[in-house]
């Protein structure tokens, strides 16, 4: 037998080698540099992966939501609420100054005798000559149509058409005497492509998005651009953003100026021009874009602010009012045309030099543009003729028969019996009967019943 060795001994020499044992195996645990690089790539691949995915799912649904929203694009269009329209005929109790009262109220003005157009007319003694507007009545379309208008002793003598034959009867656009609002008080004409003036088009072409036939959306040649314009300038004086752009921040997005919210308006813009030809992105430009504020109603589109800035449609402007709108496109406070004449002038004749830079008119109508004033209507007739009492009327009675946001948001043509001569008469009178009656007695205590005996009663029949 061998001898035994001590068991301390023993145990303390398993011990060093179990030690060993165990540091050898966690040596080999420790992954060598080339593993841990594998590790970390895979963690990146992983992580690229998953922000991808995060990606494409944001711009999916940007996707849908441009192509939800712009297919189904349905303006909020109030209900207008139209005067009676205008009949002429032969025998009509009207004299020629009577005639042209009218026409000027209906937004009518006297021919340049340059450019012949819709809403025009010449006088030459009691012989007048007038260029009607297109309009959609109730039982049908108008076209435009010329005709003669002979006055003699106070009545309508002879009423005839271009070609010199009589006619039995002319029928003037009506006037607006109001509009049912919704909450918000978003108010515009939608126009058609065909009915946007062409010069309008080049103007915004060549002031606000000269390339935009050409990218994709979002021009970087435009960024690097007004980046060096503004770098010289020490200031903001030219901004990159396309008209595409332009229409995504007015349909979809905020007035926030973020980086984040600059960064969504680029890709929709993206995806807007991908998925739309770019005649229909510009024609919801034009429908789309906020021009001004009249009160609570917010101006949008340039078919309504042809009509809140000039009192005409948009088909009659020239180029001299075409290129203020424009110019107010940057900004309808900062280039107010009734607070800021000098700054709207200012703007609105860089837009004529830009138009003539870019070949959309010669240089010397464009010189002749910049020579003409503003042209905005008095800043107190601006806005519909009041009358506030009838319009309310009518929106109770149509109310019987329309749902609220049928009146607020449908684009309704409401065609009524007033007849504002009758009104202006009516209220000249009690005017007259109020002063008589000041001179005889104290009115301070009179009440509002008693005045309205003063005029004749009207009973609910306000519709046709």
């Amino acid at each position: 037998m061998s001898p035994r060795k001590p068991a301390g001994k023993a145990d303390s020499s398993r011990r060093r080698s179990d030690r060993r044992r165990s540091g050898k195996k966690r040596a080999r645990k420790r992954p060598s540099p080339p593993a841990a690089r594998s590790r970390w790539k895979r963690l990146l691949v992983r992580g690229a992966v998953a922000v991808a995915v995060v990606l494409v799912g944001w711009l999916a649904w940007l996707a849908w939501l441009v192509q939800h929203e712009f297919d189904g694009r349905q303006w909020s269009v109030p209900a207008r609420v139209y005067a009676e329209p205008g009949e002429l005929y032969a025998g009509l109790d009207m004299s020629a100054d009577r005639m042209v009262r009218l026409l000027s109220e209906l937004g009518y003005r006297p021919a340049d005798g340059v450019t012949v157009r819709p809403g025009t007319w010449w006088r030459q003694g009691d012989t007048l000559r007038v260029l009607t507007r297109p309009f959609r009545f109730w039982d049908g379309p108008a076209d435009a149509t010329m005709a003669q208008l002979d006055f003699r002793g106070g009545r309508l003598a002879r009423l005839r058409d271009a070609d010199g034959r009589d006619l039995p009867l002319l029928r003037l656009d009506p006037l607006q005497i109001g509009s049912i609002f919704p909450v918000h008080g978003e108010d515009r004409v939608v126009l058609a492509p065909e009915e946007i003036p062409p010069l309008l088009v080049d103007a915004l072409i060549a002031v606000e998005d000269r390339r935009f036939f050409d990218h994709a959306g979002v021009d970087p040649v435009a960024i690097a651009r007004a980046m060096v314009v503004n770098v010289r300038a020490g200031g903001i004086r030219q901004g990159g953003s396309t008209l595409t752009q332009q229409l995504v921040k007015s349909m979809f997005l905020d007035s926030r100026r973020t980086f984040g919210r600059k960064i969504t308006e680029a890709a929709m813009a993206v995806i807007l021009d991908a998925r739309y030809e770019k005649d229909e992105i510009l024609t919801a430009y034009v429908n789309e874009i906020y021009l001004g504020q009249d009160g609570r109603r917010a101006i949008h589109g340039f078919g309504l602010a042809s009509h809140f800035y000039f009192a005409r449609p948009l088909r009659e402007l020239d180029a001299h009012e075409i290129a203020l709108l424009v110019a107010v496109v940057r900004g309808p406070s900062w280039y107010n045309p009734w607070r800021h004449p000098d700054r709207a002038r200012d703007r609105r004749d860089r837009v004529l030099a830009a138009m003539v830079e870019q070949g959309a008119i010669p240089p010397g109508p464009g010189q002749q543009a910049a020579d003409r004033p503003l042209g905005v209507v008095r800043a107190g007739q601006r806005s519909v003729p009041g009358y506030p009492a009838y319009v309310d009327l009518v929106r109770r009675q149509l109310r019987r028969d329309y749902r609220e946001s049928d009146l607020t948001s449908s684009g309704l043509t409401v065609f009524t019996s007033f007849e504002p001569a009758a009104q202006r008469r009516a209220q000249a009178a009690l005017q007259a009967e109020i002063e008589r009656l000041e001179g005889e007695r104290d009115l301070d205590g009179l009440e509002g019943d008693d005045l309205a005996r003063l005029v004749p009663r009207h009973d609910d029949r306000a519709l046709e």
